[in-house]
Parts: structure tokens; C-alpha cells; sequence
């Protein structure tokens, strides 16, 4: 079911990575003290900062929580530390709700949910699966609000889906790209990253190149009549449209020539500097495998 609140939610990337780190960490301390088999990782809490500014609601950071699920016990007094200490380093940021792992909302979900009334009177609840899919194209993340509801003549709260869209700024680009370039663990070498990345550009370039042709068949379709004219969709296609002239021109193309040379120039120089201090390396073994004790009479070095 989806929300009917009309609120506009904005995530920063800053809270994804917090639950994932959250959520790896765990999952490491169990690994590393549990027996074989392991048990599946238990679940992860915390709270959600951000401002909310009309109807727009925007997630900026977030912090843990200690909650016993065998008990459903939320500690109280680790909240209400927590809030304070970043109350007086981000003043502006108030509790817009809680997050959680799993693959779906679970019965427990609820209870903390109301155990947070007190501080938002309407928290949001994110929701992050930690399970990989390789064919899941869109973020493992959901975001729920609360709404009363009555069914079968009971008024009852229930979570109902929301949309949300991903807002950055520069130095969380800046951060989520270096994460993105750290060498994976599990000792993969250049070429199965190489691979992985071009793998993803191949798959955006399809995936673009899909979308222009469902848009293109949507005009071709308003041309011929079969379809209503849709005035603002045809607006942003103009808005689209007109910033291809500006890609198109001859100043470009001389800027990109001359920097796809230069690229090309910086990578010839770098393979020559490779193989020379390749080649030194070889004297050097050379020299030291027949080194002038352990050589017959007569040798000499080989450099």
C-alpha cells in the first residue's frame, strides 16, 4: 500500500552507508566469535536525522540503537544520550524516525515504531535488505510511514510504502566514489574490477538506450494520433533536447580530441616507464645471480 501523506522524502547516501556499515559490523564480531555453522546475522537499529521543511523531508545521518528483540526492549536511556550528543553538534537535525534490516517488516516492527511517538509524533521507518541480488536494479531500501487505518472495524496503525529520491552534495560524492574504488577483500585482482565496471557501464548504457526508445516511441505515437498530447511531458523532453546542441559542438569536439590525446599520451608514457623499471629489475637479477664471486674465471658481467 502506498502513502497518501503527500510528503517528499530526499535520502542522503551518508545514511546508507551507516546502516551498511552498522550491519557489516555486526555480522564480522558474530562471524569471528560464533561457531560453525553461523547463525544468520541478527538484525540492526538505529535512528534517522534530518530536517523536515514543509513537505519535504530530507535524512541526512543517523546514529545506532540498543534494542533486545528476545525481549522488545528498547534502551531509553542510550536514545535519549545519543539525541543529545548530536543535538549539540548538528542543532538543526531532529529524530525523523528509525531504521532497520531485514527483508520485510516484521510484527515486532510496530512496537518500536510507537516507543518513538514520543519524540516524532510520525517517525518514518527504513528498511534495508542486506540480501545481495545481482537482478535487483533499484537500492535494497524502503521507506515506510505510519498511517491509522481501520480494518475490520478496529482503527489500527500500518506501514505503508513511500517513494523516495536520492539527494547529494558534493563532498558525499566525493566519499561514495573513493568507496566505491576500495579493492574488494576478497583478493580480486584489476581485471575482475575492470570487468565489474565496465559490466555496470554496459548495463546503464542498455538501460539508457531503452528509456530513449520508449520515449521515442511515445512521440512517435502523439505524432501519429494513437496517444493524448501530455503538455508537461512534452516540455521536459524539449528541456532535454535543447542541451544536445551545446555536446555537439565543434568546440567540444576539439576539447575532447585534444583530451582523449593527451589521455592516450599519459597512458604510452606510463607502459615505457613500466617496462624500463621492468627491465632494470631484470639487470638487477642478472647481475646479482652471476656476481663476481660466485662467477669461473674469465666471465665477465653481464652488464
Amino acid at each position: 500500500m502506498s502513502s497518501s501523506s503527500g510528503l517528499t522524502f530526499k535520502l542522503h547516501p551518508l545514511v546508507i552507508v551507516n546502516i551498511s556499515d552498522h550491519y557489516t559490523r555486526i555480522k564480522a564480531q558474530q562471524s569471528g566469535s560464533a561457531p560453525r555453522p553461523l547463525p544468520p546475522a541478527p538484525r540492526v537499529y538505529g535512528c534517522v536525522l534530518g530536517v523536515q521543511t514543509g513537505r519535504t523531508v530530507e535524512i541526512f545521518n543517523s546514529f545506532e540503537l540498543h534494542y533486545d528483540a528476545t525481549k522488545n526492549v528498547l534502551d531509553r536511556a542510550f536514545l535519549e544520550s545519543k539525541q543529545e550528543q548530536y543535538k549539540k553538534v548538528f542543532p538543526k537535525y531532529d529524530v525523523l524516525g528509525w531504521y532497520s534490516t531485514g527483508s520485510d517488516i516484521q510484527d515486532s516492527d510496530m512496537l518500536i515504531h510507537k516507543a518513538l511517538t514520543d519524540i516524532n509524533e510520525s517517525p518514518v521507518y527504513l528498511l534495508l535488505n542486506p540480501t545481495i541480488n545481482h537482478a535487483q536494479k533499484d537500492l535494497p531500501i524502503s521507506i515506510f510511514e505510519s498511517e491509522l487505518h481501520v480494518i475490520e472495524g478496529v482503527p489500527s496503525l500500518i506501514f505503508v510504502n513511500a517513494s523516495y529520491t536520492i539527494e547529494t552534495v558534493e563532498a558525499e560524492r566525493i566519499s561514495v566514489d573513493h568507496v566505491a574504488h576500495i579493492k574488494p577483500s576478497d583478493g580480486s585482482s584489476a581485471a575482475t574490477q575492470l570487468a565489474a565496471h565496465l559490466t555496470g557501464m554496459h548495463s546503464a548504457i542498455k538501460m539508457l538506450n531503452s528509456r530513449i526508445r520508449v520515449l521515442h516511441h511515445h512521440l512517435v505515437s502523439i505524432q501519429k494520433g494513437e496517444v493524448p498530447y501530455e503538455h508537461s511531458l512534452l516540455r521536459q523532453v524539449s528541456s532535454l533536447v535543447r542541451r544536445l546542441p551545446a555536446i555537439d559542438s565543434s568546440r567540444f569536439q576539439d576539447d575532447f580530441v585534444m583530451e582523449y590525446n593527451d589521455t592516450l599520451l599519459m597512458t604510452y608514457l606510463a607502459t615505457i616507464t613500466k617496462c624500463s623499471s621492468t627491465m632494470n629489475e631484470l639487470v638487477d637479477k642478472f647481475n646479482t645471480a652471476y656476481d663476481k664471486q660466485n662467477r669461473r674465471p674469465g666471465h665477465s658481467t653481464f652488464i
